[in-house]
């Protein structure tokens, strides 16, 4: 009798990528989260500087004013008519809020004036202005 020999079964042995892309789901989705809490006026605003500018915390709601005289807020461009409705409906959903006017340097302070008093009459009595700290004082 001849003795057979069984060929030995070959497995696959690859590497096991479910708790990869289960981390990279989780990297993912964390980092969607974390990016919808960063707050951006929707535009570019070159801000005046100021040697006496204080650091302090960001306020809840931006709103951002061109060269030209746009206002915008949460990523929309809006007339300033709109602005004590859009204020009035923000304070009443959250009252706490504040404001952080960020006028470009080129702005006019009539229309920063006028943004800042259609705020206030929105019902948001905590009215900051944005200004970068003066690098050379």
């Amino acid at each position: 009798m001849q003795a057979r020999r069984h060929a030995a079964v070959e497995e696959d042995h690859g590497i096991d990528l479910a708790p990869m892309l289960d981390f990279t789901i989780n990297l993912l989705i964390f980092f969607i989260i974390t990016t919808s809490f960063i707050k951006e006026p929707g535009i570019t605003v070159f801000r005046p500087t100021a040697v006496t500018a204080e650091e302090r915390p960001s306020g809840n709601l931006l709103v951002a004013i061109r060269e030209n005289g746009d206002v915008w807020i949460d990523r929309r461009a809006v007339e300033l008519r709109e602005v004590r409705g859009i204020m009035e409906r923000l304070h009443i959903e959250r009252p706490d809020d504040s404001v952080v006017i960020i006028a470009d340097r080129a702005a006019k302070a009539g229309m920063v004036a006028k943004v800042m008093d259609e705020v206030r009459m929105g019902g948001i009595k905590d009215v900051a202005i944005a200004a970068d700290t003066d690098a050379g004082g």
